[in-house]
């Protein structure tokens, strides 16, 4: 699986992918220059519960933790990752 980011001015986008198939997708919109807003998280059906979702959430936190950005967590999966990895508090918005 490879994870892919697409970002432009308003919003971006984190695909994981198998071979060329997008398997799951993370949305996000930005919130000024210095956060963004996860607002939606999807795996397709049989990727589901094989740890697509977690690898896109964790692409999200590598991203902002090298560009020194915050994350507010907004979409339920997201949120919930993010309550389950106290490490990921340095780059959740408050």
């Amino acid at each position: 699986m490879k994870i892919e980011q697409r970002n432009n001015e308003d919003k971006g986008i984190f695909l994981a992918k198998d071979g060329d198939k997008i398997i799951g997708e993370m949305s996000y919109v930005w919130s000024g220059s210095d956060s963004f807003i996860i607002d939606h998280t999807g795996v397709n059906g049989k990727y589901q519960n094989q740890g697509v979702g977690s690898k896109l959430v964790n692409s999200a936190v590598i991203y902002a933790r090298e560009n020194q950005l915050t994350i507010l967590p907004l979409c339920p999966f997201a949120r919930a990752e993010f309550d389950r990895h106290p490490d990921y508090a340095e780059v959740r918005k408050r």
